[in-house]
């Protein structure tokens, strides 16, 4: 399990490298809502995603032989682009696997920042062929979230955000693996024990609010959503127990509600968030939760959209 400490402990661990992302408001928002929200902008974050946070810190803490011989990670962006500017950091080969349609601003990052990228096709596991190649090559793996250390990384940008607007009354985080949301949950739980957790994923992809609301893990196919961030098929063997003991609740957003979101965002606050970015948001905005009169925490976890699908989506609004 991961613990307050470790978290903690990964915040020193990455403050030379990570930014302290701001957190924002909106009197329109708050209007809108009925309540004070803060959103804690990792679309600000290095490589434009919180998974720079996870990444540094599991990247950071190999051994020197491991660091020698290179990592391999799978994703389908920003893991992706986490690990290999986390490799480009330290001196440490990356290799990524990722699926033939990533977005095409996520798979030239990645490159662009050193990464050899390995494609697969929907007909392929990707974890079985990182495996495979992690065998083969003698690379360490670095999996997206199932890692106590990935975990504990993404866990710092709730205690930054508790740190910088003071307690809340409810946090909000997407949710895709689970590794932000438990590792978010955990922090919030020690620095703001009467705070409410909400996950959040795309309705296409609800395995882990079904895993929560049935106390089981339950596995998908791949969704098909807007929300590529979140097109995990299940939470993790550690995101999921985690998941389980410090979340209060989960719930689901359409896709046409994830834009809607996403582009009012845009709007009023003149920032670019990408649609696994406005998940926690696209529940709030369109009255899923009831927050009137509190004090809301908000993560927006990313901002790596593909300018010519966005103005697509615009067009078709």
């Amino acid at each position: 399990m991961v613990a307050f400490e470790d978290i903690a402990a990964a915040h020193e661990r990455i403050r030379p490298q990570a930014k302290r992302t701001p957190v924002l408001t909106s009197s329109t928002i708050d209007a809108h809502v009925g309540a004070r929200v803060f959103f804690k902008c990792e679309n600000f974050q290095r490589m434009g995603a919180f998974k720079f946070r996870g990444a540094y810190n599991a990247l950071s803490q190999l051994g020197p032989e491991q660091k020698r011989n290179g990592v391999i990670a799978f994703s389908s962006g920003n893991h992706a682009q986490a690990v290999a500017l986390s490799g480009k950091i330290l001196g440490i080969k990356t290799v990524i696997v990722m699926p033939h349609d990533a977005p095409k601003v996520k798979l030239e990052a990645t490159r662009g920042y050193g990464a050899e990228v390995v494609q697969y096709t929907k007909h392929e596991e990707r974890e079985q062929l990182a495996r495979r190649l992690a065998a083969e090559r003698n690379l360490s793996l670095v999996p997206p979230f199932d890692h106590p250390h990935v975990v504990a990384g993404q866990g710092t940008s709730a205690k930054e955000l508790i740190e910088d607007a003071g307690a809340l009354d409810m946090l909000v985080v997407p949710c895709g693996g689970g590794g932000l949301l438990s590792g978010c949950a955990v922090a919030t739980k020690h620095l703001a024990p009467n705070c409410k957790v909400i996950g959040v994923e795309p309705a296409a992809g609800d395995d882990a609010t079904r895993s929560f609301k049935e106390k089981r893990l339950v596995t998908i196919a791949v969704p098909d959503t807007i929300a590529d961030g979140a097109r995990t098929p299940s939470l993790g063997e550690i995101t999921f127990p985690l998941v389980m003991r410090y979340v209060d609740d989960m719930l689901t957003v359409s896709d046409e509600e994830l834009k809607r979101a996403m582009f009012y965002l845009w709007e009023r606050m003149k920032i670019v968030v990408e649609p696994t970015g406005a998940l926690a948001f696209a529940a709030l905005f369109t009255g899923k939760i009831a927050g009137k009169g509190q004090k809301i925490g908000v993560v927006i976890s990313g901002g790596n959209v593909d300018l010519r699908w966005a103005a697509a989506q615009v067009g078709k609004a």
